[in-house]
């Protein structure tokens, strides 16, 4: 099992009530996205930083070393693989409007 997949398994089992509670949340969001957007960026900060610290962890010997310019492949692929866990990850922050256009009377 390549290192990133480890430290991928390693973040969800040590937070594994928090990914749990996510991933309800992150079904039922990728079902109906009208009504849950704020709930669903309030869930994900955590989510986020969580994926942040554990990429941080990560990348941050082969940053120092001989291996520098593997770090940003090594991250993509982490990365790649929250997107594959969680498909809808990159939505967390959107500020939707409700757009209307106005009429115009003639």
């Amino acid at each position: 099992m390549p290192k990133y997949k480890k430290y991928f398994q390693m973040m969800i089992d040590e937070n594994r009530e928090l990914f749990q509670s996510f991933s309800l949340l992150h079904d039922q969001y990728a079902k109906d996205q009208d009504g849950l957007q704020e709930k669903f960026n309030k869930a994900g900060e955590r989510i986020l930083d969580i994926i942040r610290e554990y990429e941080n962890r990560l990348c941050r010997n082969t940053e120092r070393g001989i291996y520098s310019k593997f770090s940003g492949n090594l991250a993509e692929k982490f990365q790649n693989e929250a997107r594959h866990n969680f498909p809808m990850i990159d939505y967390i922050g959107l500020v939707v409007e409700k757009f209307s256009i106005k009429r115009i009377n003639l």
